[in-house]
């Protein structure tokens, strides 16, 4: 362990932004692993009682099914139950809206990965930059003979191009995975959504003539 800290210390301050960007990108990571989990988005309760809905009565035990339960997934559907009454457009406009904000929330902190998986290479190349400088310096010195000066800048050079890498591409692998993941789970709100929408709009009264 020491000897991996020995080392990227040879960085140089480059080293400093490098690691607040990889433990911001760690920190989120792990947050999405557990907010974007299925089964807590997609609440099995809420999906098997709106699949039971036959009829208006129905709703009440639903309405109360979701109330128990937090997350976009509830509260969308909760908000479709307690607007039952209006007209289709009205629900699906009432829909819309709390489905962008909740779109909102699943994405929040892929900002910050997307982020990280563009900086953190560029950070790593100024830190090359600057280690080169510092090589240019030592010749500038005392000429092309001090190997042991030299291999000082060359190795800050290195050591923070690779560190910017390995930092980087992790967190565009995982913003990636996770817009997908948010991606996908939204589609499967929408559709359970709309379907709650035509057995509402079916059940209204009126709505067999």
């Amino acid at each position: 362990m020491k000897n991996i800290v020995d080392f990227l210390a040879k960085g140089g301050i480059i080293m400093i932004p490098l690691f607040l960007c990889s433990i911001a990108a760690l920190a989120v990571a792990i947050e999405k692993s557990i907010v974007l989990r299925r089964r807590k988005i997609i609440v099995p309760e809420v999906v098997s009682v709106l699949e039971n809905v036959k009829g208006p009565n129905d709703f009440s035990l639903a309405a109360s099914i979701c109330e128990k339960h937090s997350g976009p997934f509830a509260s969308i559907v909760r908000l479709a139950l307690e607007n039952r009454s209006l007209p289709r457009e009205e629900i699906k406009e009432s829909l819309l809206d709390q489905g962008r904000q909740e779109v909102h929330r699943l994405g929040r902190g892929l900002g910050v990965l997307e982020t990280v998986a563009g900086i953190a290479p560029l950070l790593g190349l100024l830190g090359t930059v600057l280690g080169i400088l510092k090589v240019f310096k030592v010749i500038a010195v005392m000429g092309v003979g001090q190997a042991a000066a030299l291999a000082g800048g060359i190795s800050e050079a290195l050591i923070t191009t690779i560190a910017g890498l390995f930092i980087g591409i992790p967190a565009l692998v995982a913003y990636n995975y996770f817009a997908d993941k948010s991606e996908s789970l939204v589609l499967e709100i929408e559709k359970h959504s709309n379907r709650l929408l035509n057995k509402i709009c079916a059940l209204q009264p009126g709505a067999g003539e």
